[in-house]
């Protein structure tokens, strides 16, 4: 383009959505000098991630950690004592605001235009932005849909954001109840029915499936049903709701019936059955862009949707749906779109489960395994015979490594304990390397840390296979 000639477009890009997957792209555009805005319809940045999501239930976590912690708030069941919602939620607002001025100083830094508004398509190279303002159209070459994801609405069932609740309202209860359904055993789940069990909430949790999460190794499930179990969480599994009936009574709550005929009443239900993409209101039909039954959006390996100009990444695509790949989806994505090579996101990303205890995973389950008919050994570690696990207090974490029998090729790691999730990143570094069961033999780790797991559980798979290193032998 000529210095004298006028852009064709307002943007080279529009992000729709601030979240992970949103800031990533508009920065990473940002920086290859290209002209970039960000809409966002939420009163702040950082959409569900920092606002309903991965930083406000993270920060509970921590609290509820810190104040069950304390002499002054350790829950007392004899006595029902508890503390106030207001004290545990305190952090998380603190926290909820530094992240968003973080968020936004680092918008303003690299020249990012912030535009308030719901966004909804026009065509393919426009949109139009309502706000309480006004109306405004906007033009741009490339748009990225990142608007993220919602809590999937229970047919039939009155959420009322009180008595029955999702976990975008979950966090806006003013006491604590005495008593909560959990309907669904995913990870959002899970990691609700541990935060309330802590705080002395007498919690159930409903499941349909014969155990929850069950992407996690199953081990590792098997111990936190069980330390749930021992912090009073009552499990239905295999089970669903059948009714569910709010009681206007003295004492306000809902009475559940379950498919097994199973009937009980709870102060409080969180219903957790998964999350719908928050594209209805993006009008893309107007485009020509489908969606599946969940408003999800199709993209090929670029993170290109089917429609000319229009991409997307994050939640709103689907799997693996984590704050960490959504961040670099979107990287990715601004760098194909103005034509800068980048490498895939690969699959050896961890996950991690922020109940109490935590749960963290790399690589494959001995269940994937097993299906493939692929032969393994499996080496274990236990928090119990690990200094810093007994400095920590933490007695029943469980360590596991999993490697390739024939090659000794490091396949998964997974761990449920004190620092799971970051544990797990050495494993992760060793899986991308191609390194195995030789690496974990011949390296020293900090003692006393929780890395010496590695080391533990590395000699427990050679024993097993009979191996004795050549350093040894030497």
């Amino acid at each position: 383009m000529n210095a004298d000639q006028s852009p064709m477009y307002d943007y080279d890009l529009v992000v729709i959505g601030s979240g992970p997957a949103g800031q990533r792209a508009a920065v990473q555009a940002a920086k290859l000098s290209e002209r970039v805005a960000i809409v966002e319809r939420l009163p702040s940045l950082g959409g569900v991630c920092i606002l309903t999501g991965t930083i406000p239930s993270k920060t509970f976590r921590e609290a509820v950690l810190m104040t069950t912690n304390s002499s002054a708030f350790r829950l007392d069941r004899t006595t029902g004592h508890s503390p106030e919602m207001a004290e545990v939620l305190e952090r998380v607002q603190e926290v909820m605001m530094a992240e968003v001025r973080v968020i936004k100083n680092q918008m303003s830094r690299n020249g990012v235009e912030l535009i308030r508004g719901t966004g909804r398509f026009l065509s393919s190279n426009e949109i139009e932005i309502r706000s309480l303002k006004d109306v405004q159209r906007i033009t741009s070459e490339n748009f990225l849909i990142a608007v993220g994801t919602r809590p999937s609405a229970p047919e039939g069932v009155p959420v009322d954001g009180r008595i029955v609740m999702t976990s975008d309202e979950v966090l806006a209860m003013e006491h604590l109840p005495r008593s909560m359904a959990v309907v669904g055993g995913g990870v959002i789940g899970i990691e609700y029915a541990t935060f309330f069990a802590r705080l002395g909430v007498h919690v159930t949790l409903i499941d349909r499936n014969q155990r929850p999460i069950g992407f996690i190794d199953h081990e590792i499930v098997d111990e936190l049903v069980h330390q749930m179990q021992r912090d009073g969480v009552t499990f239905h599994l295999n089970d669903g709701v059948e009714a569910i009936k709010v009681l206007h009574e003295k004492s306000p709550c809902a009475e559940l019936q379950l498919r097994s005929g199973v009937r009980f009443k709870a102060d409080t239900v969180l219903y957790s059955i998964g999350r719908t993409a928050a594209t209805d209101t993006l009008d893309l039909k107007t485009i020509g862009l489908p969606t599946d039954s969940r408003g999800r959006v199709t993209v090929n390996e670029n993170y290109q949707t089917e429609v000319e100009h229009v991409w997307a990444a994050g939640d709103v695509i689907g799997f693996p749906a984590l704050a960490a790949t959504s961040s670099e989806q979107g990287r990715i994505a601004a760098c194909r779109m103005f034509g800068v090579k980048s490498a895939d996101m690969g699959r050896n990303y961890p996950y991690g489960i922020y109940s109490i205890p935590e749960i963290s995973m790399v690589g494959t389950t001995e269940d994937e395994l097993t299906e493939k008919k692929m032969e393994y050994v499996v080496g274990v570690a236990r928090y119990s015979e690990i200094a810093r696990g007994q400095i920590l207090g933490d007695d029943t974490g469980l360590f596991k490594m999993i490697f390739d029998k024939e090659t000794r090729a490091l396949l998964g790691v997974h761990c449920i304990g004190t620092g799971a999730t970051e544990l797990v990143h050495v494993g992760q570094a060793v899986l991308k390397l191609g390194g195995g069961l030789d690496y974990f033999m011949e390296t020293v780790f900090n003692y006393p840390t929780l890395a010496e797991c590695y080391k533990v559980a590395a000699y427990d798979a050679a024993n097993k296979l009979g191996y004795v290193s050549e350093a040894e032998t030497e």
